[in-house]
């Protein structure tokens, strides 16, 4: 089980783009990268095409999973997160800052 799921609130801990939040968009768990809105925004060059002129495009590139943690819904600081089954036998993410469930 991931620690950061799709539609997570993460905060970015180290790079250009230190301490922005945002949500994630995508989790590569291959390659161990993760897609956050509006944070590592690059720009792509697109070539004209008979419909479309050409532009520059910015668009969100990928982040390495280490470099982002989750956000602590109760205190809205980044927070490490473990996992606890129910006893009804179900896992949850639990924060260790404020001890609430996480999504």
């Amino acid at each position: 089980m991931l620690h950061i799921k799709k539609k997570d609130k993460v905060v970015v801990l180290s790079g250009k783009d230190k301490g922005k939040q945002g949500e994630v968009i995508e989790v590569d768990v291959k390659k161990g990268r993760v897609l956050v809105a509006k944070v590592n925004m690059v720009k792509r060059h697109a070539k004209a095409t008979q419909m479309e002129p050409a532009e520059i495009k910015e668009k969100e590139a990928y982040l390495s999973l280490s470099k982002v943690m989750l956000v602590c819904p109760k205190t809205g600081r980044p927070t490490r997160v473990k996992f606890e089954k129910l006893s009804d036998g179900t896992k949850v993410r639990v924060s260790l800052a404020s001890g609430e469930t996480v999504g």
